[in-house]
């Protein structure tokens, strides 16, 4: 007999091996138990993901750190007490309790704690940990509502867990702590002057390392259009130049842009959270309208429009 309250049915089927889709503050999850190795495998298979690419576990609280990781530094203490709940993974030394199929056979674990009621319900009621990457199919973009996990896997997860819009809308800020210099191996977010800001040092951003995390591949993120990157003034430049080749054209980027009527944009704002919030649902937006490319308007490069950047640029790379 299935139970009227959804959070506990989705722990229920966590419980015994099922996969659920969980909204976070970022995107939507495909969640399983992340000590079911079955489970987590089958998580794999729904999103048609490498499986040497590893997964985010999901935690209820900062006390959980130690069963995950063995080596735990100030600098993750710091990071933690400052931004958990949110949009911070923290990659550390593992510990038994993070499986290979978790870990994509790494010594490390990605580790965070999210921003949403229901994902900290369920992490609360289940008493463990959750793998958890986005609610999609492998590459292309991330979901922030259900409707949108909805489309992308009916049929192939045993519940989607409603929890409204994502009001981050980009996935987390991944900060290696597996060794004595911290790093950021995937902006998202938490930008990196907040990061920065507590551990009170320069912490770069690395394009290349020997840790692999999720959202690191040069393709991702992908819609089915083109994508194509401009800078705002450059944006109808870019639109009468493909238009001349016969494409059907939309754009990616905020009301100033002052573009013909005839151009169809996409509302992206100017303010870097507000573009952070929307980026994927426009990306949606677009596909349905059937657009053969899409030029999008980079953000500035600081604060959360270094990730927004970093998204666009994934989701304009030449796909294999």
């Amino acid at each position: 007999m299935l139970t009227p309250d959804p959070i506990e049915r989705a722990v229920d089927l966590l419980r015994r091996g099922g996969v659920v889709a969980l909204p976070t503050e970022t995107v939507y999850g495909l969640a399983a138990n992340a000590e079911d190795e079955l489970a987590v495998r089958r998580v794999f298979a729904i999103k048609g993901r490498p499986a040497t690419h590893p997964l985010i576990v999901h935690i209820p609280g900062v006390e959980h750190l130690a069963s995950w990781a063995r080596v735990v530094p100030e600098a993750a203490h710091r990071l933690a007490s400052a931004f958990w709940p949110g949009p911070l993974t923290l990659v550390l030394p593992r510990t038994p309790r993070a499986t290979d199929a978790v870990t994509g056979g790494q010594d490390t674990v990605a580790l965070r704690v999210p921003n949403h009621p229901m994902a900290l319900e369920v992490l609360r009621r289940l008493g463990g940990g959750i793998a958890a990457p986005s609610a999609n199919r492998f590459g292309r973009v991330s979901p922030t509502t259900a409707e949108h996990v909805a489309r992308d896997l009916s049929g192939d997860v045993d519940l989607v867990l409603d929890g409204g819009p994502c009001t981050v809308g980009v996935e987390s800020t991944i900060v290696d702590l597996s060794t004595d210099e911290p790093s950021i191996l995937r902006p998202g977010g938490l930008a990196a002057e907040e990061v920065e800001r507590v551990l009170g040092r320069k912490v770069p951003v690395r394009t290349e390392s020997k840790v692999r995390v999720s959202g690191s591949l040069a393709s991702h993120y992908a819609p089915r259009a083109g994508v194509v990157l401009a800078e705002p003034r450059e944006a109808l430049a870019r639109v009468q130049a493909l238009r001349s080749q016969g494409l059907r054209v939309g754009v990616l980027g905020p009301e100033s842009l002052g573009l013909p009527p005839d151009v169809p944009r996409f509302d992206v704002p100017e303010d870097p959270a507000g573009a952070a919030r929307v980026l994927y649902a426009r990306l949606r937006e677009a596909d349905e309208q059937g657009h053969d490319v899409l030029v999008a308007c980079l953000p500035a490069a600081s604060g959360l429009g270094i990730a927004v950047r970093d998204r666009l640029a994934r989701a304009a790379a030449p796909r294999d």
